[in-house]
Order: structure tokens, then sequence, then C-alpha cells
């Protein structure tokens, strides 16, 4: 059958990066129906929380149904290990569609806490799938010169997918806002399946001619043999030295590459973006009387400005850089969540009136998402599909995967405890501090990737000269010498 979006790639002797964002568009669709699973709290734990509820719940609970799609999602990443270099890339962001779409149908008919939580941990397991699969395929399909763009999509369309729940889910009921979520699902299955497979994965199972005809409608092109030639000799390289899990720990550029990514996702956690996202609602209501803005209408706004400004880092973050950005970003949000912290610490410390200061945890969560989504919700994630070789890639993204749910299950109940037991400013101070010793290490450790192919990144972790010359600090088997014409942006 003929590929329906055969069309958008009209080939030419220079290319274009047309089907690229085409199945990048198509593949983020399952992540924003992630996002519409992550976000679902927001809208809806006021709803369950409410005494009119048909199903009612504590405190407790709903900060478990929270937090259980992180819990969910380590199950997912360690099925990622086991079956993404064996049935690819592509079959692995399908297959996530699948507890996506169970989980909705769930919780459209749940009539117990029990089912709400389960419903939520199903719908983990895919986010564990799609968000160690999608970052991997993204970042193996995308010309050198517009990586960071479609790297960024996985945050952007993610975040547009809680954008969408707060406002579904704000104005239907909680089963019929999971009946039109199902939809998402749908639509990435039948519109993905259509996208070529990963090069590298089909140079990885030794079909180099279903990879060169990929790359062609990839590129767009006829002319990939240079690009062909550099992939082949990359993974067969990367791969030759056995692919053993050790050699995430025991070969250095490895280890730095890990280290490097720990920080980084641990940083963009722990300064508290997942718990502001479950309980953006709670977090306005209680600020005070917002004269101007109900808390629905204020969440509204945070997600959308959250959307907004990720799209805008993507579109920049090639041309700028990713460690201008990150800086930036850091900074603005720790100053964003001071300001929050003191407001919450006034407010609930003192008995000073602030009906008239009742705008500053409106403006300075704004500031926060503002600041927050210019890089680090980003690129952190971009720089995860870059900064692996693929005998260690699956192994890697996943450690990463399950890395990131323990940390941001971690990080959400130290909010719910902290807020219930001692006031709103105690986290905010301490995402504060975090982001502190995460601007120490952006400037100190965090290498700039922009611009450069995927093989030029592992020999600067390598330590290694690009175009062939003297300063590799690796053993020799570990670091191999590139011709000067590899230097080219492809």
């Amino acid at each position: 059958m003929q590929n329906p979006f055969a069309k958008c790639c009209v080939k030419s002797t220079e290319g274009n990066n047309s089907l690229q964002f085409l199945a990048m568009f198509t593949g983020t669709l399952s992540l924003v129906c992630s996002g519409m699973h992550y976000g679902w709290p927001s809208p809806s734990l006021p709803q369950l929380l409410n005494n009119s509820s048909t199903i009612l719940i504590t405190s407790e609970e709903g900060s478990w149904i929270a937090v259980m799609p992180l819990i969910g999602s380590i199950c997912g990443s360690l099925i990622s290990v086991l079956i993404l270099d064996v049935i690819g890339r592509k079959r692995a962001i399908l297959l996530s569609c699948i507890p996506h779409l169970v989980a909705w149908i769930m919780i459209a008919y749940a009539k117990s806490v029990a089912v709400i939580i389960s419903a939520r941990f199903i719908a983990g397991i895919s986010d564990g799938l799609v968000l160690c699969a999608l970052p991997m395929y993204l970042g193996e399909i995308a010309n050198a010169r517009v990586r960071g763009a479609l790297g960024s999509s996985v945050s952007v369309m993610r975040i547009f997918g809680t954008f969408l729940i707060n406002i579904i889910g704000s104005y239907l009921s909680i089963s019929t806002t999971a009946i039109v979520s199902s939809i998402l699902p749908l639509l990435c299955l039948f519109t993905f399946a259509w996208m070529p497979e990963s090069p590298y994965y089909l140079i990885m199972k030794e079909n180099v001619q279903q990879a060169g005809r990929n790359l062609k409608m990839l590129r767009c092109t006829d002319n990939v043999e240079a690009d062909l030639e550099r992939m082949a000799k990359a993974v067969k390289e990367q791969n030759e030295n056995t692919k053993r899990y050790l050699d995430l720990f025991t070969v250095k550029a490895n280890r730095k590459a890990l280290g490097i990514a720990l920080v980084l996702r641990g940083a963009q956690q722990i300064s508290g973006i997942s718990a502001i996202t479950f309980y953006a609602q709670i977090i306005f209501a209680q600020a005070g009387n917002i004269s101007i803005l109900s808390a629905r209408h204020a969440s509204m706004i945070y997600f959308a400005v959250q959307v907004i400004l990720c799209a805008c880092c993507s579109m920049i973050v090639d041309k700028v850089g990713r460690r201008p950005l990150l800086i930036i970003s850091i900074v603005g949000a720790g100053l964003a969540l001071f300001t929050g912290g003191t407001y919450f610490y006034v407010l609930n410390k003192s008995n000073a009136n602030l009906n008239n200061f009742a705008w500053i945890p409106l403006v300075a969560l704004v500031g926060y998402v503002v600041f927050f989504s210019l890089g680090m919700q980003t690129i952190p994630i971009t720089i995860l599909g870059e900064m692996f070789p693929t005998n260690v890639k699956a192994f890697a993204l996943s450690l990463m995967a399950v890395y990131f749910c323990i940390t941001a299950t971690i990080v959400s109940k130290f909010f719910q405890i902290t807020k219930d037991n001692f006031g709103l400013h105690v986290p905010f101070y301490t995402f504060f501090m975090v982001c502190v010793l995460g601007l120490i290490f952006i400037i100190l450790f965090v290498p700039e990737t922009k611009g450069k192919t995927l093989e030029e990144i592992q020999d600067e972790l390598k330590q290694c000269d690009v175009k062939g010359n003297k300063t590799c600090t690796e053993p020799a088997e570990e670091c191999r010498m590139l011709p000067d014409s590899y230097t080219r942006e492809y």
C-alpha cells in the first residue's frame, strides 16, 4: 500500500527535513497523551477531593494517584531495555499507544480509587516506553542542523498534553474527559505507522539496504551515501567491543555522558517541575484570593505559557545553543522560586495582610515556567538522545527514565508532605537551592552539542580531536579517528 505521507517529501539534490518533522509530529502524539495523563491530577484532584465527588479520596490517596504513572513508568522503562533493540524504535512507540488507550477507558468507567490508581499505573507503562523510544528515534533520524528542534519536541508535546488536559478537565467531568482523551492514542497509531524506522536501528540489524531507503525518505534526497557510510562505520565501531550493559559504567566516555545526564535530569526534576505540574490548581487555590483569576484559569495560563515557551526553545536551540539556554533558564527559574517561597513564608508565618499582593504567586509561577521552559524543560531530554553510543543507548535511556520516575516521585511526595505539614515555602526554597547547585554544574561540566553529529559528540566525550589529530586521551580501541570530511554538518 502506498504511503499517504510520501508526497510530503519532494526529493532534490540538497534534500530537506520535511519528513523528519512529520515523523516527529506523528510520533509525539503519543507524548501528548502521556502529558495528558501526567497533567490529569491538576484539574481532576480538586474534583475528587470535593465532598460532592462520587469517589471520595483523602489527600494521601490523591498524592498516590498523582505519582502512580511515575511508578508505572519504571516498569515501562525496564521493558524498553528488553525490546528497543529487538522490535525497533518505531514499533516500541506504536506499542506505547495501547496502554494509554486502556488507561483512559478504565478512568472513564472507574467506580473506585483502586481502579483509578491501576489505570494510572498502566498509563505509566506507556510513558516509560515512549520516553525511552522517542528521544532515541528522533536523535537517530534527525539531520544535525535540526536535531535540537526535533529533540526538544519531546518536552513541547508532553507539555502541550498537560495544557490540553487542564482545559478539557476543567470544564468536563472526569469520565467525559477520559473518553475525549482516548482519541489521541488512536490518532498516533493510525499516523505514525506510516513513518520510516530509524536507519541506525536497521544498520544494527544488518539491513543496510532498507536503512539507505529510509535515509533517502528522511533526507528527501538520493544523495545519502556519505551519511549512510558514516552511520554504518559508527554503529560497527560502537558495537564491535561487545554490547554489555556494564560498558555504560566501565567506558570513560559513557560514564561522563551518564554523569552529565543524571545531574541535568536530576536538577530538572528536583527544581520542582513535576510537583508543581501535579498540584498547579491547588497551589493557586492556597495562594490566597487572586481577585482577577480563579485557580482554574491561573493554572491554564501557567500551562499555556509553558507550551509557548517550550516551542520557542525548540525553534532557537539549534541557533543559540544548549549551554546558554540552560544557564538563562535555571537562573530565572531559581529567582522565581525564591520569590514564590518568600510570599508563602510571609503568608504562613505572619499576620500580614497580603490581599494587595495576591498576584505575586501567579507572577512567580508564570515567571518560573517562562524561564524553566526556555531550557531546563526541553534540553536535558534533547541531550539524552545525543550523548550515548548505539551499543548502550537503549540501556542508558531506560536507566535515565527509571531515574526520572524515582526522582519525580520522591519530589512530588516531598512536596505534598512539606506543604501539608510546614507550608508551601519549604518546598519552594528547597527547589531554589537545587537551581543554585544546578547552575554551578552546568557552567563547569555540560558541553555544547549544537550542530554536531552524533559521532562528533562521542569523540568530544572521549576527548578526541574530531579532525583526527593528536588529542585523544582514551585507549586506542575506544578512540577512533575521523577524516576531515566528518566535521561537516550533515
